[in-house]
Formats: C-alpha cells, sequence, structure tokens
C-alpha cells in the first residue's frame, strides 16, 4: 500500500509539473527572442507586468499571439520564432 501511494504522489506530481512549465516563458525564451533579433528587454515583452507570477500572468498581444500559434501548431511550448508573423497593431 505504501508503494502504491509513494507512486501516485510521484506520477501526480511529474504531471503536475510538465503539464505548467509549458505555460510560462523562461529567461532562456528570452535570451533566444534577443538571439532572434527581438527587443525583448524584460517579460514585459509579451507580458502585462514586469515580473509575472506563476498561474497569474497575463500576455500582452504579441503574447496572445504567440499562445495562439502554440496552440494552431499543436507545439509544447512557444517558439520565439513565430514571433516573426506577429504585425504589431499602431
Amino acid at each position: 500500500m505504501r508503494k502504491s501511494s509513494l507512486a501516485v504522489a510521484i506520477i501526480g506530481t511529474v504531471a503536475l509539473l510538465g503539464s505548467s512549465s509549458a505555460a510560462f516563458a523562461t529567461l532562456p525564451m528570452q535570451k533566444a527572442a534577443k538571439d532572434a533579433g527581438f527587443p525583448a528587454a524584460n517579460c514585459q515583452y509579451c507580458h502585462v507586468d514586469k515580473l509575472p507570477k506563476k498561474g497569474a500572468a497575463e500576455n500582452n498581444e504579441r503574447g496572445k499571439f504567440l499562445e495562439e500559434m502554440k496552440a494552431k501548431k499543436g507545439a509544447k511550448e512557444v517558439d520565439v520564432t513565430w514571433r516573426k508573423e506577429y504585425v504589431e497593431k499602431k
């Protein structure tokens, strides 16, 4: 009984971490955006808040576009190079 409870707890933790990590931006994403030539100086390049809280991050128009592309392409995480297809609103 104890082994099965431990296994369930481990599987649950891994599933939770795996499902939530794809939804959040990371410093490597920001670096990749900079390397691709985008002026991603901080999190506000794609988010409303300067330091968005995990689970409560609100995307700005760029971030919403990238999330839509992620869903459209069925990707696990956002590819910052999709940003090239985004047209800034004037």
